[in-house]
């Protein structure tokens, strides 16, 4: 079974972001988070790191929506 709540090091590697950017993100609100602690240490749970991504895809789907290419020489891709 896994467990509930995740370390910010451990979401830090399942998105592929620096520990800092997890921080930033829990600390702004974006992303849901509880300490937990005499230290007072972040816990992401699972469910709404879930939660977060897919709301990251929906808002990613929607700008594209808004923004779409005029042709393939608008992508900006080397």
């Amino acid at each position: 079974m896994e467990p509930r709540f995740l370390l910010m090091a451990d979401v830090a590697e399942q998105l592929n972001v620096s520990t800092s950017q997890v921080y930033h993100m829990v600390r702004s609100g974006e992303l849901p988070a509880i300490k937990v602690g005499g230290r007072g240490q972040w816990r992401i749970e699972r469910s709404k790191l879930e939660e977060y991504i897919q709301r990251k895809y929906a808002e990613t789907a929607e700008w594209v929506r808004a923004n779409p290419l005029a042709g393939p020489d608008d992508a900006n891709f080397a």
